[in-house]
This record gives C-alpha cells, structure tokens and sequence, in this order.
C-alpha cells in the first residue's frame, strides 16, 4: 500500500503531519533527502531551508488545509513564537488585527504577500482579509532581525505568504459554512494560454454573525455588555486577477490586480459600523543575465479607505448608545525595489547582492468627536506623509577547510516623516494649528548568521543582527478616545525605535522527523510605547488633553484627579528572552506527531511612564505549547486532534491577570475522488469558557475566546 507525500523538511513545524495532498499518492516522506529541496524566498537570495541561520517555519498548502482553524491568523498562533490571541481577525477591529513576535510588540514583524509588503500603510496591522486560506500555497516565516534585507517593521522577522499560481487550465471551488453562521464561498480559474502567457482569477466571499467576544465571565463582567452591544458581524469581500507573462527567453514578468472590501461590527454596536476598502496594484519581472546572474525590479501601489465609527452608551437613563466619534483615514503607499544577484565562486565568496527599495506613505485622519445629540463637540485633523529608502548588500561563504556557511548583510535606511497640516477645532471656536517639525533617522542594520554542519544529521545556527521599526502614522497622526476606553493622544514627533538581538539553536533531523531548539535574545531601544499618565502628571495630561481638542478628554483631568489619558511616545527600552522549540515525528505510516513550546520574558528594563519595569509585560503569556496527532486509516483520509496551551499571563503590564487555558480542535478530511473533497473541523471541542490573552488598560477589555465553532466544507477542481 502507497501512502500520501507531503515534503515536511527540517526546521518546518507542521500544525497537523503527514497531510492528506487532495490528488496524490506517493511514498511516505524522507526528511534526510528532501532537506534542500525547500527554499525560502523571504531571504530575498532564495536560501534552502538547511542554510539558514534563522529560526524558520514553512507551512505547506497542505498543512493550511488540515488545521483545524478557519483563517490563516488562528492557524498562524500555534506557531511557538507568535502571539496571536484565540479571537479570529473578523472579531476584531481593523486597527488591531496584527501579529506579535517573540514578545515584541504588535506591528514590528513584517508580512510580505508574494514578496512584496503587506502591512497596513496607515496602522502598521495586518489586514488578513486580505490573503484568504483558498488563495495560500504556502506561508515562509522567518524569526528574527531582517532589517538588514526589508528595512522597517523586521524586528520580529517576515511572514511571506506565497499565493497559489496558475498550474492548469482549471476551475477550483470551495465552499464552507459552520457556527455563527459563518460561511465562505471561493473561486478560482487558471487559463494557460500559453507558454509565455498565464493568468488566474480568483474571488471569494467570507461573512460571519460573530460571537460577542466581551468577557462575561471572571474576570470579566456582564456588567462590560451595554445597551445595544451584540455580537461582531463581519462581510468580506476579495478579488484578484494574476498574470504570468515571458516577454522573452531571459524575463518572466507579473501583474497582479486585486480589490478588497470589509465591512464589520467589531465596535459591538449594531450602529457603528467600519468600513475599509482596498485597492492594490503590483508588477515586477526578473531578467537571467547570464547563467549566475540575474536583476529582479518590482512596484508596487496600494489605496486604501478606511471610515470607523465608534458608540458609547449615555449614563443617564434611557441609557441608550449613541455614535461618539467617527473616523475617515483615506492613505496610499507607492514603493519600487531592485535587485541585483550574482552566484560566484570567487575568493570564498559564493553569492552577493545588492539592491535598493523606496516606499512612500501618504495618508490623513479626521476625528470627528460627537455628544450624544449628534451635534460636533471638536474635530482633529491631521495630514502627513513617511518616506523609506533604502541600500542593501548581502555576502554569502561557503568554507572549504570546515563545513560552516556564513551569511554578513547590511542596510543603510533612509527615514523622513512630515506633518504639514496638524490642527484642533472646539465647537465654535476657531482651529488651533501646530507646528510640527519634519523628523528624520539614518539606520545601519547589519546581520552576520552561521551555519555549522557538525554531522549530517546535525545543523548549529547563530546570527546577530539589528533592526529598526518606524512609529505608524496612527500613532502620529490620529487622536481619539471616548470616556470608556480613554483619551489617546497622537504625538507626531515620535522617531523610529532601534532593536539588537542575537539567537542560537540546533537542528537534528532523521528519516521520519525531526527536532529543533532556538534561544534567542532581543532589546528595543526607544520602544514606542503608549504612556498612561497618571494623576500625579494631571497639569502635563491637561495641557496635552487642551491641545488634543477632544470633548470630555479636560474635564476627564480635572474631574477628581483621576486620568485615563494616553501619550504615545519614545520613553521605554524592552527586553525579550526565550526559548523555542518544535518537533515531529511519524511514529508509523498511519500515526504522526507534532509538538511545539515557546518560553518568553519580555520586560521594560527602562521606562519613564507608569509601568513597572522587570515585571512581564501585558499581551505575552510566557509559556505557550501546542501539540497535534494525526490518524491516517486509508490513504484517502486524515484525522487531526490538535490542544494549544497558553500559560497566565497580564492584559496591562503587572495587572488586569489572564488566567491559563488549554483549547482542543479537530479536523477530518476524506478525499471522495481525485477531484472531490470533504472536511469538518471543530475550534474549541469541549466548549470551555475562557477570557484569553490581550493587551488592554482597563477591565472592561477582557475578551472572550472563540466558543466552540463547527465548520464543514467542500473543495472541488475540474
């Protein structure tokens, strides 16, 4: 009997093993041999997997196709390393849907689509809306500093989601429906025209009721659900078109066009909706020189509409909810990049790089704040724009006398940030304009990584490197709050924050599995942080509260002493340690096992704001692990029991405690004909209540995890 392959090559943890690939039959998987068959584009060189001197993950499409999580985010959290909470991006707002890395910081990894950049121009977040799981081929994570290849947000590493390309004239539907009426509809088809000429369109549809994810149990409140609150609904809508073109024998060209929309309840409040509307554009195309030579040039433009209203209740009777503020942040990014590689085999040197990227973000925020007739109390404007440029060279050497591989990048960014127009407007009053003056940073960001074959079944690794990341134009352009959640005042004169790190670990591999171990250490100096000013600093919170223009900010300071106003700013230095660990093992040909642990201490070691320092700070639980078995009873079928375990942890640094969880899923697939397939999966088995992990200020924040959710589905190619 013949079993299903799936390449699983050393240092690739598989949330699910061996899975069940829809329309093939092959041998089981011989990790020794197909170690190099992998190669991670995300270096930018084409690394192989066994090369590189960082901590790196690659989820296969067939892996994506087994877990039983539903959105690439919830299948991404259960790689050690990432802090991704259990509430699905659709049950969140848009401003919060990230990813944080090694205890980091949210907005300081950054995702590439296709190898171009993914992150939110105006936030910093991730709009996983964007890249639905039916579109995936694969997805190349890889930890550590990369600033010395992609510039700003490679502190925590870069996520490169590789998207499916066209491979045949064919059609593809899959279609899905589970719990809260959740439903997705994809589509997509190839069209080979011909050898020089492929094309692929694809479109899909995903819309949700939600779950109301405020906490009602301890340590949250029922007390936290007001009137008019219900659950998130969330309608997302994707469509792309891909084109593959050789204009000649030595260039192969793309085009990609894509349009996306969601629109969602994520506020809680049926009447304050967010909408968020996206248009991309991208082309590159990479020439061959010579047989070891060869220039790569991409562009790249990405428009984007964001409106958010947020809603209050009143706090005398009737009590009802009302529109408090709204926000439109219209914002653009334009960027380009060339590169140049040439593989040698001169004076030690075995391949170099060179290139150069420019990236421009222009964008807007208008708050406008609102009393509960719907009369405008104030209105705070702001327009500005960053520009990145940057310089890159990369050496790679391969010894002779000893078989160790080294890898020495460095990068010289350019970064400038303006805000010409900056201004505040009370009710009746005149607008109050600031003089902001333009900011500007030179970064170098070296890295050095090796390799060391110690035997051939072993790999030791090591890199230092330095990062930096950049303050979002959120954090300089956009002054919001409400008498709940707080004052958050923007400061646009916030500079780039700088990260030093260094990690080893160890790969050993045989045919049926293998283990991995990476200790790492990371500093950030000059984090960005938000400061909550306490009463004791109530004068500096009102002069600031003054300028913001915000309605209800002042009186919050003077009211009894108390303050819930915060500043963004550059006062705090943060260290983060820890360990990572993955594992997989096929015990047989119908048994496999996956385990995965990660340890983190992150702490401020430095702070002029109110948190404590050496204490573990909110939003990363220091001990996670998550574990899968999968049973394979014929070749044709695969089930998968998976638990992920997420230790205590804090919402707001030293306070607000998240108690530990354990969560339980499963999933099954059955391949009916070698065009046909079925699945179920169940998030959350057992149904456990739970508050899970976050980083928030006050009680009332407390999330709730995802309730059990059942989902069947179908996939079809013809």
């Amino acid at each position: 009997m013949k079993y299903r392959f799936t390449p699983k090559p050393l240092a690739t943890l598989f949330i699910a093993p061996v899975a069940v690939a829809w329309a093939q039959i092959a041998p089981p998987p011989n990790y020794d041999q197909r170690l190099s068959d992998v190669v991670v584009n995300a270096t930018r060189s084409g690394t192989p997997l066994d090369q590189m001197p960082l901590n790196t993950t690659i989820l296969t499409k067939e892996t994506l196709e087994i877990a039983p999580d539903q959105t690439i985010d919830q299948v991404l959290k259960n790689v050690p390393g990432v802090f991704l909470n259990d509430v699905p991006y659709y049950q969140k707002d848009p401003t919060g849907q990230s990813i944080n890395v090694r205890g980091l910081g949210y907005g300081r990894t950054l995702v590439l689509i296709d190898g171009l950049p993914a992150n939110d121009a105006f936030y910093g977040t991730v709009q996983w809306n964007l890249v639905p799981m039916s579109s995936i081929e694969s997805v190349e994570f890889v930890r550590g500093g990369v600033s010395s290849l992609w510039g700003n947000y490679g502190m925590g590493g870069v996520i490169n989601i590789n998207t499916k390309t066209p491979k045949n004239s064919s059609q593809d539907v899959t279609a899905s429906y589970g719990s809260f009426a959740t439903g997705n509809v994809s589509a997509s088809k190839d069209l080979i025209v011909s050898d020089g000429m492929q094309m692929r369109f694809s479109a899909d549809y995903f819309s949700s009721e939600g779950f109301q994810n405020y906490a009602t149990i301890s340590p949250g409140s029922p007390s936290n659900i007001k009137n008019g609150m219900g659950t998130d609904a969330v309608k997302n809508s994707n469509v792309r078109l891909q084109n593959y073109f050789k204009p000649s024998q030595d260039t192969n060209g793309f085009l990609r066009l894509g349009y996306s929309t969601m629109a969602d309840l994520s506020n809680n409040y049926a009447i304050a909706p967010n909408l968020i509307q996206t248009t991309d554009v991208a082309s590159g195309s990479t020439t061959q020189l010579d047989t070891n030579k060869k220039v790569q040039v991409n562009a790249y433009y990405q428009a984007t509409n964001f409106y958010k209203q947020t809603a209050n209740n009143l706090t005398v009777a009737p009590y009802k909810p009302y529109i408090n503020a709204n926000y439109t942040d219209p914002y653009s990014t334009l960027g380009a990049s060339a590169q140049y590689t040439h593989d040698v085999d001169v004076a030690g040197i075995d391949q170099y790089i060179v290139g150069v990227d420019a990236r421009n973000i222009s964008a807007s925020n208008q708050t406008n704040n609102l009393a509960a007739s719907g009369v405008v109390n104030s209105v705070n404007y702001a327009q500005g724009q960053q520009n990145f440029y940057g310089l890159l060279g990369q050496l790679k050497s391969r010894a002779s006398a000893i078989p160790i591989e080294a890898t020495l990048g460095a990068r010289v960014d350019s970064w400038t940030s303006q805000t010409p127009t900056y201004y505040n407007a009370n009710s009746g009053a005149a607008p109050t304009y600031q003089g902001v003056p333009n900011k500007s940073k030179t970064q170098l960001s070296p890295s050095l990584g090796l390799v060391y074959k110690a035997t051939a079944d072993w790999d030791l690794r090591s890199a230092v490197y330095q990062a930096f990341h950049a303050p979002s134009m959120n954090n300089t352009l956009r002054s919001y709050g409400s008498s709940v959640g707080g004052w958050y005042l923007a400061n646009p004169n916030l500079t780039p924050e700088t990260m030093t790190g260094y990690e080893i670990g160890a790969d050993y591999r045989w045919k049926s599995g293998f283990a991995q171990f990476t200790a790492f250490n990371n500093y950030i100096n000059n984090a960005i942080t938000s400061y909550k000013i306490t009463s004791a600093n109530s004068a500096f919170a009102n002069s600031l509260c003054s300028a913001s223009g915000i309605s209800g900010c002042v009186s919050n300071v003077s009211g009894s002493g108390y303050t819930n106003v915060n500043y963004y700013t550059n006062q705090q230095n943060l260290l983060s340690r820890g360990l990572e660990l993955q594992y997989h093992h096929d015990l047989n040909p119908h048994w496999g096992i996956d385990a995965g642990y990660s340890y983190t201490r992150t702490v401020l070691t430095w702070s002029a704001t109110s948190d404590p320092i050496n204490t573990q700070v909110g939003g990363v639980p220091k001990n996670m692990a998550n574990a899968g078995l999968t049973y394979y009873p014929v070749p044709q079928a695969s089930l998968t029991g998976t638990v992920r375990y997420v230790g205590n942890s804090w919402m707001s640094t030293g306070s607000l405690p998240v108690p530990a969880y354990a969560v339980i899923g499963l999933k099954a697939n059955y391949q009916v004909t070698p065009q046909a397939s079925i699945f179920a999966a169940v998030v959350n088995l057992l149904n456990r209540q739970y508050v899970t992990f976050n980083i928030a200020s006050q009680a009332s924040a407390y999330q709730s995890g995802m309730p059990q959710a059942i989902t069947v589905g179908a996939r079809m190619n013809f």
